[in-house]
């Protein structure tokens, strides 16, 4: 992508191109429109190897600067990912047996699980 933009420096310039436009109109008689054509139109790289002695006063000339400017796109093309619901199940009944630590092993005997007084 190029782009012509337009400065300061080009408005100081533009006596530069009154001028340029003045030698052409009486060296060359070329009116206001040949010479744009010569200078920013599609005459230009013809002017320019046909006069290398006007190179210097070309370069004086505004809107002379371009810009090139690059930009990337970058796109994923990623598969669309569908969720699926699932159904829970209440729980509504417990599913255990507890039974408590004592045994008539422990009943009599040196070992004994503690008592409460």
């Amino acid at each position: 992508m190029q782009s012509v933009g337009i400065h300061i420096s080009d408005l100081i310039q533009l006596d530069e191109l009154i001028e340029h436009a003045q030698f052409h109109s009486k060296e060359y008689g070329d009116n206001v429109f040949v010479f744009l054509s010569k200078h920013y139109g599609e005459l230009k790289a013809e002017h320019e190897e046909q006069h290398q002695e006007e190179k210097k006063d070309h370069q004086q000339l505004p809107f002379q600067h371009q810009y090139h400017i690059s930009m990337n796109a970058f796109e994923a093309d990623l598969p669309k990912i569908e969720l699926i619901e699932l159904d829970f199940a209440e729980h509504t009944s417990t599913n255990f047996y507890y039974q408590d630590p004592t045994s008539t092993h422990h009943a009599e005997g040196l070992f004994q699980p503690p008592r409460i007084a």
